[in-house]
């Protein structure tokens, strides 16, 4: 899948180069909230490739992947680490469990961080997360 870079800021596109180059599982945002991109490492964890699930509006990845706090309750964007990162313009971690594509449910580690091109200029947000449910040999279908 070829990613137009055209209409997209600088910093949005040199995060999704640190992303593709990572191991980490990582997503990145624009400052809607568009998943612009995940990287491979992400594929495992959210059990799709991006090339399948593709750019998504906020609405979409906040509730696609059914997250939710330790008592099962369903956590809205404002309150995801990465809505964090976006509405509130600072860094944010939290630990949720969320359920992939691939239907496995799992227990996720996120810090997101906003990308700010100027102190005042919000163009997207990155968030860094990891299955804590494979570090328990939880989480594996």
């Amino acid at each position: 899948m070829q990613w137009d870079t055209r209409q997209k800021n600088l910093l949005l596109i040199l995060a999704r180069d640190v992303a593709s180059k990572l191991a980490t599982p990582m997503f990145v945002v624009d400052a809607e909230g568009t998943l612009v991109f995940f990287n491979e490492a992400a594929e495992a964890v959210l059990g799709q490739s991006f090339a399948d699930a593709g750019e998504m509006v906020a609405e979409e990845w906040s509730t696609g992947f059914s997250p939710v706090d330790a008592e099962g309750r369903s956590l809205p964007l404002r309150e995801l680490p990465l809505g964090i990162a976006l509405f509130e313009g600072r860094p944010a971690h939290r630990t949720f469990r969320i359920r992939g594509a691939d239907g496995v449910e799992r227990d996720l580690a996120v810090t997101a961080l906003p990308l700010l091109a100027h102190p005042d200029e919000l163009v997207g947000a990155v968030a860094l997360f990891w299955d804590e449910s494979a570090e328990k040999g939880e989480g594996e279908a």
